[in-house]
């Protein structure tokens, strides 16, 4: 979503909840979870006592979902986020966490290929197996056994 033509230069200051759920495409119920697992900082409150959001907290919500996503758990995100509220003197502490996390990601994306391989495979075997009418030799579940040494 292009945000630069979802929120008006004047209202990015103060938004509040329901442009801000328009803007990032997010509930209201769902920011409202963020907020009470302490997972949105610097959200301040009018004199009416309203939540006010401003510009950063639609990129910081994508942050917050696209972590989430990749399986960060919320004790984590909140983690990460008592880390952005603490400062510049937290900076490697964030790296750190994110680079971690990035290496969780890489491994699952591995993880989730080798399985697709898996399947593309088994879904070739039905295809040619549905072409030919009979069933092919070589299962894809099944992988040959490795040769056997001789001894001596």
């Amino acid at each position: 979503m292009d945000r630069a033509t979802t929120i008006p230069a004047a209202a990015a200051a103060s938004l509040r909840i329901g442009m801000l759920a328009k803007a990032t495409g997010r509930s209201i119920h769902t920011i409202r979870w963020y907020e009470a697992q302490g997972l949105i900082p610097g959200v301040r409150r009018d004199a009416a006592g309203r939540r006010v959001y401003g510009e950063p907290h639609v990129g910081w919500l994508e942050l917050m979902e696209r972590l989430r996503r990749t399986g960060m758990s919320i004790a984590e995100m909140r983690r990460y986020t008592s880390l952005v509220k603490a400062g510049r003197g937290t900076l490697a502490q964030r790296r750190e966490m994110l680079a971690a996390h990035r290496q969780r990601v890489v491994d699952a994306i591995a993880a989730h290929q080798s399985a697709l391989m898996l399947i593309d495979a088994k879904v070739d075997f039905y295809d040619e197996w549905i072409a030919s009418g009979a069933r092919p030799a070589l299962d894809p579940n099944r992988r040959p056994a490795a040769p056997r040494r001789r001894s001596g």
